[in-house]
């Protein structure tokens, strides 16, 4: 197929090595013509997109949440007859509902996405084909999106290396990244700027890695998507605030029982949440 890819990022890099290795042709966007260039010249893709984007059967926008309806409304008129559209954005409702207006016109299918992927660097440099393999792509069609569209896409994503493809509402998908991935990133975040932090060699070992990992990340794009998401994360964060002040009255107390019924307890989900592995 021929895929156009708007944004050079990890992502949608990511995309459009992965969409080349799988035998796609592939053609890109980027605001720094520079980065598309240099696809070009690397081999990833075949060309630089103009304003026409009247070859591509599938378009993946892998912008900024905030830069992804302004994007698509600016070139809507050029998508071919047929075409699908995604976006590649860590959040769901804010994009699906400034693109509503589309969902019932015919020429061509505007799909939220989601690629459960990443690493803790960004930019075009550290993009990969093999970021996606095994991962889930997560889709928020339009209840009007027949099963065409979303069929094309599974088998699309799939041969990029994609495990899986889960299918739901936009809503739902921003009350599972907020608890899933967003609010890992705000804990790793504030618990990595304890002091005592930078006197951790010798003092540390797999958990101390594990938790500050994704503090590692990109200020401005993880600002965005909290923002986007905000009464989401809010709800996730005032649970754990909740969840964390039970574990600080049973330490304070010397409440030994209460201590071991929530660590039983945490222990008890943990190994639920594997149960499906």
């Amino acid at each position: 197929m021929n895929i156009g890819i708007i944004g050079l990022g990890l992502i949608g890099g990511s995309f459009a090595k992965a969409a080349a290795q799988a035998g796609h042709a592939v053609q890109v966007w980027n605001r720094t013509r520079a980065t598309a260039e240099t696809a070009v010249s690397e081999g990833v893709a075949q060309a630089v997109l103009e304003d026409d984007i009247g070859a591509c059967d599938v378009v993946i926008v892998a912008l900024p949440p905030a830069a992804v309806a302004p994007w698509i409304c600016a070139h809507e008129a050029t998508f071919k007859q047929g075409a699908v559209v995604v976006d590649a954005t860590g959040v769901k409702s804010a994009v699906c509902k400034a693109l509503e207006r589309f969902a019932f016109q015919s020429r061509w299918t505007f799909v939220g996405g989601h690629p459960m992927a990443g690493k803790e660097v960004s930019g075009f440099a550290n993009a990969s084909a093999d970021l996606f393999n095994g991962a889930s792509m997560i889709l928020t069609p339009y209840p009007s999106c027949g099963r065409g569209p979303l069929d094309m896409l599974e088998t699309f994503f799939k041969s990029l290396g994609f495990g899986r493809v889960v299918v739901t509402t936009p809503e739902h998908h921003d009350r599972m990244i907020a608890l899933t991935s967003q609010l890992a990133h705000v804990v790793s975040s504030a618990y990595v700027q304890d002091p005592l932090a930078l006197e951790h060699r010798g003092y540390s070992a797999g958990s101390f890695h594990d938790m500050t990992r994704v503090a590692r990340l990109d200020p401005d794009i993880w600002r965005d998507l909290f923002l986007e998401n905000s009464s989401a994360l809010l709800d996730a964060l005032d649970g754990l605030i909740a969840r964390l002040g039970e574990y600080r009255r049973a330490i304070a107390a010397e409440d030994g029982t209460a201590l071991r019924e929530l660590l039983a307890a945490g222990r008890a989900a943990r190994m639920a949440t594997l149960a499906d592995r």
